[in-house]
């Protein structure tokens, strides 16, 4: 079967080709990919090409797939695998394999390291080594874009597991933020920002009874208010406050908000210095400072408060993915009813990957989301209405996407792929 992909050949060197995918094995399975959502790893990925970790020395000659984060459907199973997955079956990926035996061992991933398979791609191979480890989920949704959006959900599911607290007078480290305790999240109305205020306010088992939300954008600020707002956040017991931090006394600001205590619980979503010493400063007494957005830079530094450390019992801890278990958890919400359409700002087809990933940090707004089926330029979704007069599609799309509080939907996603071929 032929698909057409975008490969990855080199430092700044992607590109968009058809060719032939081999035969499956009787371990593999044969899949379609229907959308994929581009991330600043993929980013990294392609301006740093064999020097990133995940992807392999010989791209030159093995191009690898880009684009991790995508759902689809099965359209062939292997032998092997009749028993668990049929054609037809709906799916996203987990791409943290933990896989020691892929290209570039532990850290081999989809969209990263291997030849056939990645989001940007109309058909891909399903490796083994993807239902070894549990990676292939299914999916029950009608919709495509939250079980793309899902790894990234699952991203900061991981985070907030990943924290943890002592107990006074023993060893023992509890894990997860704390249970009714002060949440912090600075930088935090970007993409991966957004998902988590969507999940902290949706989750079921652990909620934090104050939490705040920064940043020096304040039409950033606004759009997340109005996408999670302090009233849904308080229906929740949690009493949510939007900040913004471009004033000369932030700091204060904020522990004015904390009652004076600080957090039990910091998350910085920027590699910025002086926003990761901001989250140190107001920092709780065994407070825990999550460092989530990965630097570009491998010699990145920023000045930690050693004093409260010993004192104050202050830690730090970094993630930068999910596992299996917290994807198959930001899946389980979504078919609750948890919807991360507000992450989405921009739709496109697969024509418009390379320049997307090259340039994703210059381009504005939230997640990009591609649908690998059809030709369209990377389009704003409040742009729909201002070339509904080049083309009725854009129209139709506009006029959903307001009856949704101008979200992405899947009223919208639904039209699109019924009407993509209007397009070109």
């Amino acid at each position: 079967m032929k698909t057409k992909a975008v490969r990855l050949y080199g430092k700044d060197d992607l590109r968009l080709e058809e060719f032939e995918l081999p035969q499956i094995k009787d371990d593999e399975i044969l899949a379609k990919v229907v959308s994929d959502s581009i991330c600043m790893s993929s980013y990294k990925a392609a301006h740093q090409g064999s020097d990133h970790k995940r992807v392999p020395n010989d791209i030159a000659e093995n191009p690898t797939i880009i684009g991790h984060e995508f759902a689809g459907e099965i359209v062939e199973v292997g032998e092997k695998w009749k028993d668990s997955f049929k054609p037809g079956d709906k799916f996203s990926i987990q791409p943290a394999l933990n896989y020691e035996g892929g290209p570039v061992g532990i850290l081999s991933a989809p969209g990263y390291s291997y030849r056939y398979i990645g989001g940007d791609a109309t058909y891909i191979i399903i490796p083994r080594e993807v239902m070894e480890t549990g990676s292939l989920l299914p999916y029950h949704g009608e919709a495509f874009y939250p079980a793309s959006l899902s790894e990234p959900l699952s991203c900061v599911v991981g985070a907030m597991h990943a924290n943890y607290h002592t107990t006074p007078g023993s060893y023992v480290h509890k894990m997860e933020i704390k249970e009714n305790g002060k949440l912090a999240l600075l930088a935090g109305v970007g993409p991966m920002g957004l998902a988590c205020i969507n999940y902290v306010l949706h989750r079921e088992d652990r909620r934090p009874s104050l939490f705040v939300v920064t940043d020096i954008d304040q039409a950033r600020l606004d759009r997340a208010a109005s996408l999670y707002t302090v009233e849904f956040a308080a229906s929740r017991g949690i009493e949510l406050h939007y900040v913004n931090t471009k004033v000369d006394n932030a700091t204060e600001l904020l522990m004015g908000i904390s009652g004076g205590t600080g957090y039990d619980d910091v998350v910085v979503m920027a590699p910025v210095p002086a926003v990761i010493e901001q989250a140190d400063s107001i920092l709780a007494f065994d407070g825990c400072l999550n460092f989530f957005s990965g630097p570009g830079k491998s010699d990145f530094k920023a000045p930690l408060n050693f004093y409260n450390v010993h004192y104050a019992a202050t830690h730090i801890v970094g993630t930068s993915g999910g596992n299996t278990d917290d994807m198959k958890e930001a899946l389980y919400l979504m078919g609750k009813g948890m919807d991360p359409a507000g992450l989405v700002t921009h739709i496109g087809g697969l024509n418009a990957v390379i320049d997307t990933t090259l340039n994703l940090p210059s381009i504005p707004g939230g997640k990009k989301l591609i649908y690998t089926h059809i030709n369209m330029p990377l389009t704003a979704i409040s742009e729909f209405s201002s070339k509904a007069a080049e083309n009725p599609v854009y129209a139709e799309l506009d006029r959903i996407c307001k009856e949704h509080k101008g979200l992405w939907s899947e009223e919208a996603e639904k039209y699109l792929l019924s009407h993509s071929d209007d397009l070109s």
